[in-house]
């Protein structure tokens, strides 16, 4: 395909890059992460979950996962602060009884202490000092975190200068003692590298303009040369392959 005819189509990719929830159905067949897992959130989650427990999800998203547990709407409440999933949450959750409050799960949290028998976290930020005040003694906390060199290939890919990294505390060591100097023992603990793949140079496009605190200030037309090369890549290749980093912690507060 000529250039110009790629960058029309890498133009329109750019211009479809928004999400409503956290849904990449958008480039479902174009890309392929998170299959190989050593761990599953959702069975871990349940695992620890119990019929009676009162039960947040912090940076619920859409509050897709939260709804797909199953688990009583009135023992439910979940925070998100990025305005478009807060619209969403607001029309989908309250209605249920679910208790949503707008909130940045990295500050104070606006529930009272002692509030919760178990708290979960899927991608999102979290604050372990918070945690800890308003899980109740013996509550558990399940988290699967990006960690701090995520996607890093593909960043260097694209940019014309690789930033540094967005999150540069994101390593389970690092959690594991923020919560066990906070009297919480760890009851799972796992880190993991795997592929992340993608066929079509417009999914990663799409993908780079949404992950936009990866990929800082990437446009199609300031990394156009970049693009061409990732295009080379793929025609040669038939893939183009970078890492994901993720992790997985789950923590008690003893009582």
């Amino acid at each position: 395909m000529e250039k110009e005819a790629l960058k029309k189509i890498w133009l329109q990719e750019e211009e479809a890059a928004h999400i409503h929830g956290w849904d990449f159905s958008h480039i479902n067949g174009k890309y392929d992460e998170e299959r190989d897992l050593p761990w599953n959130y959702r069975e871990t989650v349940g695992r620890y979950l119990k019929p009676d427990m009162q039960l947040l999800d912090l940076d619920t998203g859409g509050g897709e996962f939260l709804l797909s547990l199953g688990h009583p709407c009135e023992s439910l409440a979940a925070t998100e602060n990025y305005p478009p999933n807060v619209a969403l949450c607001r029309e989908k959750l309250l209605p249920l009884g679910i208790d949503f409050r707008q909130a940045d799960s990295g500050g104070r949290l606006p529930f009272d202490s002692g509030s919760f028998d178990m708290i979960i976290n899927r991608h999102g930020d979290f604050n372990p000092e918070e945690i800890s005040r308003v899980i109740k003694p013996g509550g558990i906390f399940v988290t699967e975190q990006v960690g701090a060199e995520n996607d890093r290939e593909l960043v260097e890919l694209l940019l014309k200068e690789a930033p540094k990294l967005p999150f540069p505390d994101q390593y389970l060591r690092i959690a594991k003692s923020a919560f066990e100097t906070r009297g919480f023992c760890v009851l799972e603990a796992e880190e993991a590298f795997r592929p992340i793949k993608f066929w079509d140079v417009g999914a990663l496009v799409w993908f780079a303009r949404i992950i936009e605190w990866e990929f800082p200030g990437f446009q199609v037309k300031e990394c156009l040369e970049n693009l061409y090369r990732a295009q080379e890549i793929l025609e040669r290749e038939g893939v183009i392959e970078g890492r994901i980093h993720r992790f997985l912690l789950a923590v008690k507060k003893r009582g």
